[in-house]
């Protein structure tokens, strides 16, 4: 990667800091550039080398930049990214990557007007526990899947510090936060959903943002997708259940990525995308006596980076970049 692409990051809080500069930093194909820094220079103090620009304009009028990542609150993610294609450069934007179905398709005519290029960051496809779900799928153990479970439980009972998301403007609230990660597993793995069904609700005291969603979403051959996504849960249950006409696979949610990433670890480290001990899954299958057998499942290492090498090989070389657009549209039609 002799030719690494220069990145700008709009905005330095926990997505900028934990989510995309150690792997802008780290991975030879790309050069962490600039950051967007209104006020606190947070970014200027980690990365000495780094431009701090205060300006969004002075930001996208710089020629050396080649991409830009829109990780700013999800209501601004249309009009960022619009901003960054209108000034020829490619985008990453954070999950949800619009608000609307209708507004990313923009986005995407824009992008093919200018010849730039739009990416969506899903980065829980690179999760180890996910990781892991898919790999058994594809073995076959479970035979033909009849449903799954999916499901994110924090508990968080009173109204968090973060005002963009707390606050009723598009884009706010768990299903678009967390949803968008289980839609966009789903997706992933069985492809255009056939018909669903969604309710959300506003629970806890004093909200104004949804805090409870649920969504059953059908697929073809008949499989049903259960998603759950709260607030209020303090016993968080099994985050992954499926269920086959030969076997069932239980999991719970434990990617260690992002308790690394805020520890400081770098992705470099031997031990980063590791699980902690005894996080393994089940696997309970009928084997070839017609007898049920019951084995752990170790999960595989989680690799965000994964992702930004997608992203890199999508910019120099024009392969197809694994986060379809396609697959966007569903899921925003979804989050909807």
């Amino acid at each position: 990667m002799s030719h690494p692409i220069v990145t700008a990051l709009l905005a330095y809080g926990m997505s900028g800091k934990v989510f995309h500069a150690p792997f802008l930093e780290t991975n030879a194909g790309f050069e962490l550039y600039a950051v967007l820094e209104r006020n606190e220079k947070k970014a200027a103090a980690d990365f000495p080398s780094i431009k701090s620009i205060s300006n969004i304009d002075d930001l996208l009028a710089d020629k050396a930049i080649e991409l830009v990542v829109v990780n700013t609150p999800n209501n601004t993610h249309f009009d960022y990214a619009k901003q960054v294609l209108e000034a020829d450069k490619n985008v990453l934007i954070e999950k949800p990557a619009a608000t609307s179905a209708a507004d990313f398709m923009e986005l995407l005519e824009l992008a093919k007007r200018v010849g730039k290029q739009v990416f969506v960051y899903q980065n829980r496809r690179y999760s180890s526990d996910f990781l892991a779900t898919k790999a058994v799928i594809e073995s076959g153990w479970l035979g033909d899947i009849v449903e799954m479970h999916v499901r994110f439980d924090r508990y968080r009972p009173t109204i968090g510090p973060k005002v963009f998301k707390e606050t009723q403007v598009p884009g706010s609230g768990i299903w678009f936060d967390l949803g968008a990660h289980l839609v966009d597993q789903a997706i992933s793995l069985f492809g255009k959903p056939v018909n669903h069904f969604g309710k959300k609700s506003i629970l806890r005291k004093e909200s104004v943002v949804d805090d409870y969603s649920f969504m059953h979403i059908e697929f073809a051959k008949k499989v049903n997708v259960f998603i759950t996504a709260s607030m209020l849960v303090t016993n968080p249950q099994t985050g992954i259940v499926i269920h086959g006409t030969r076997g069932s696979f239980v999991k719970r949610f434990c990617d260690e990525q992002e308790n690394q990433l805020i520890a400081g670890m770098s992705p470099l480290a031997k031990e980063f995308g590791l699980e902690l001990p005894n996080n393994e899954g089940t696997l309970t299958y009928v084997d070839e006596h017609n007898q049920v057998q019951s084995e752990s499942v170790p999960s595989m290492r989680g690799n965000y980076n994964e992702l930004f090498e997608h992203l890199y090989e999508s910019i120099r070389n024009g392969k197809s970049f694994p986060v379809s657009n396609e697959e966007i549209i569903e899921q925003l039609k979804l989050l909807e």
